[in-house]
């Protein structure tokens, strides 16, 4: 089957798989794709599952303008060829934080580089390359664990920046990283406990939500 093949049949499976009223609730939350056939995430892997990884389809399906098209790609791309450039290109077109979510823990969280070029993210000025990292980040943390102490320092500062002075996308991926950090150890919740503890009066109210949220998480 060619590619052209392959990618007909897929949009097929979608429309026969589509959900307006899903797509019409998206819409109305504000989640825009030029279309959208409203397929709930079980479908699109089920999807999937019947497709063996293929490099140049899951660079073809990441160009469509379609919601389903793109959650497939970091289904489908494999991840011995999807080189750093690649991802930088990806998150250039990053549409929005559902497909950045879902491309984090389909396929960004599983790439060998992944530790390094997540610290490459946060350090940018670009949001959405910032938040990939931070999503990454959380996802490393849950899986793979702990970093060096000097990465870790590295990470804590920029995140805190983030959480300060970032975009509101970019601050929730921030918190989400730092509260998986903290849920690691008692060493890195200590480590954050130092940090923010200057904060608990600030009337600044970036500072507020991340006291709270690590007194919350370090009192559990």
């Amino acid at each position: 089957m060619t590619l052209q093949e392959q990618l007909k049949e897929i949009k097929t499976q979608f429309r026969l798989s589509m959900n307006g009223a899903v797509s019409q609730s998206m819409r109305e939350k504000g989640l825009n794709y030029k279309l959208n056939f409203g397929i709930e995430l079980p479908r699109i892997k089920q999807i999937a599952e019947g497709i063996e990884k293929n490099h140049d389809l899951a660079q073809a399906l990441w160009k469509e303008e379609i919601r389903e098209s793109k959650i497939m790609a970091g289904m489908l791309q494999p991840v011995d060829t999807f080189y750093p450039e690649i991802a930088d290109i990806w998150i250039e077109n990053m549409p929005n934080m559902e497909i950045a979510e879902l491309t984090c823990m389909n396929l960004f969280q599983h790439l060998a580089y992944a530790p390094a070029k997540t610290f490459e993210w946060i350090a940018s000025e670009d949001e959405y390359s910032q938040i990939c990292g931070y999503l990454t980040i959380a996802r490393l943390l849950m899986k793979k664990g702990d970093m060096s102490e000097r990465a870790s320092s590295e990470f804590l500062d920029q995140a805190i920046t983030a959480v300060l002075s970032g975009s509101y996308h970019v601050r929730n991926s921030a918190l989400l990283a730092i509260r998986r950090f903290i849920n690691h150890s008692e060493a890195n919740a200590f480590q954050v406990c130092r940090l923010v503890e200057g904060m608990s009066d600030s009337k600044v109210e970036a500072e507020q939500i991340l006291y709270n949220m690590v007194r919350n998480e370090t009192e559990e």
